[in-house]
């Protein structure tokens, strides 16, 4: 696939490693691993690298549209580890005007939204509204107010008012123990503001992918400084979905790597599946994204 010289190109290296205490005799897998084509990204190329080797793998395209690789593996084993390398090729996304977007009601009111965007108003188990997370959206969508104005300003609340805190929470913290504490990561601060979207019957979905991390000035760029990140997106009639990133309240561009979306994270984890044996395990995972020109 050619490149577009006024892109932005990544190298981006996702890798994850399982150690088992004990043998594991068979495990199955799904990843999500290959980032998405869409009209201001390009996956240039992708391979994944498997250890110990596969006795089966498939690729499909889920039901959101995600590339999606099931693997077996039917030999005994103590280590797994995948290794996910893509070439990125990404363009500024075009930015609509905030004033030019609908009022928020025409669009919870959901009459003329796509199946897409209608499925993605309602709960999840990890995005459930409630009457909390309704009244703190509101104080961002006053009656008439253009839907993208009211989500910037939400954005913008959440980056305020929640603090970035890699021990606050894991992945099983319910909602509201993150509302109420007001800490957590990417995916505490997207599932806030998701929930928050819906309780006012707006179309959010869940977005995965990677984030280039700029070191300070005069400072070397880390290799494994990267992680996986997560953010949003909101659906406008006329213009489609538009992401935006709480964690550092901007409307994503370039710095940006979508791998895949859904209703909330479990549509989207990189990678899950189901072992025999194993005991206990640990889990450790790096990313790099490395800029090729600038």
């Amino acid at each position: 696939m050619s490149v577009d010289p006024a892109s932005v190109n990544f190298d981006v290296v996702h890798t994850t490693v399982y150690d088992y205490t004990e043998s594991v005799s068979v495990s199955h897998h799904v990843g999500r691993l290959s980032p998405r084509a869409l009209p201001h990204q390009a996956c240039v190329s992708h391979q994944l690298q498997i250890e110990p080797a596969p006795a089966v793998t498939t690729r499909h395209v889920d039901y959101f549209g995600n590339v999606t690789t099931f693997f077996a593996m039917q030999g005994a084993h103590r280590r797994l580890t995948v290794r996910a390398g893509s070439q990125v090729a990404i363009r500024a996304a075009a930015v609509p005007c905030a004033a030019d977007t609908p009022p928020w009601e025409r669009v919870a009111d959901r009459g003329a939204l796509p199946l897409e965007a209608i499925e993605c108003a309602f709960d999840t188990v990890s995005t459930r509204a409630s009457a909390e997370l309704a009244a703190y959206a509101r104080q961002s969508f006053l009656p008439g107010r253009p839907l993208l104005d009211g989500v910037v300003e939400l954005t913008h609340r959440v980056h305020a008012d929640f603090t970035f805190d890699r021990e606050a929470t894991t992945i099983a913290t319910p909602l509201m123990e993150v509302f109420r504490s007001r800490r957590g990561v990417c995916q505490d601060f997207a599932r806030v503001e998701i929930a928050c979207l819906r309780a006012l019957g707006l179309p959010a979905h869940y977005v995965s992918g990677y984030l280039e991390t700029v070191p300070p000035p005069g400072r070397p760029r880390l290799l494994g400084a990267d992680a996986s990140h997560a953010w949003l997106a909101v659906y406008c009639p006329g213009i489609g979905w538009i992401d935006v990133d709480p964690t550092n309240d901007v409307l994503p561009s370039t710095t940006h790597v979508t791998l895949a979306w859904g209703r909330d994270y479990a549509d989207v984890s990189p990678i899950r599946g189901v072992i025999l044996g194993g005991g206990e395990h640990t889990l450790r995972v790096q990313v790099d994204v490395i800029r090729k020109n600038s």
